[in-house]
This record gives C-alpha cells, sequence and structure tokens, in this order.
C-alpha cells in the first residue's frame, strides 16, 4: 500500500481499528481498541517515525499508523 500524505491540521476519520491504541502522551500508554470508534473524526497533531501520526480525537490523542486513516 502507498504511503498516505497528511499535513499537521489536517481532519482526518478513522477507516478501521488497530488490535490496540496507544496513547501519545510524554508516557505512552496501550489501550484497547474500544476507546475509538470506526468513524470518529480528529485532527492530525504530528508525524512519528514509521508512517505513524499523534491524532487528537475528542476523548485524547493517539497514535496511528496512516492505514486506520483517511483525509476529510
Amino acid at each position: 500500500m502507498a504511503e498516505k500524505e497528511f499535513a499537521v491540521g489536517d481532519r482526518v476519520r478513522l477507516v478501521s481499528l488497530p488490535p490496540y491504541v496507544k496513547t501519545a502522551d510524554s508516557m505512552p500508554m496501550l489501550r484497547p481498541p474500544n476507546v475509538l470508534t470506526v468513524g470518529e473524526e480528529g485532527q492530525i497533531l504530528q508525524r512519528n517515525p514509521g508512517n505513524s501520526w499523534s491524532v487528537k480525537f475528542n476523548n485524547g490523542a493517539f497514535l496511528l499508523d496512516d492505514q486506520y486513516l483517511e483525509r476529510i
């Protein structure tokens, strides 16, 4: 799959859930995937190594790979 290009500030939608999610805190924690829902919208905060993005949702910021996101 080709790498998706997002920019800081882009609005994105969660298209599928990973097996777990990691918080985008200074001390990241693994959380069950049910803290997010497919279709939930958020905003890109920053790019991280390995095609991972910090995304701010209503219930917090999480690290997600680009395969789980689409730009809206």
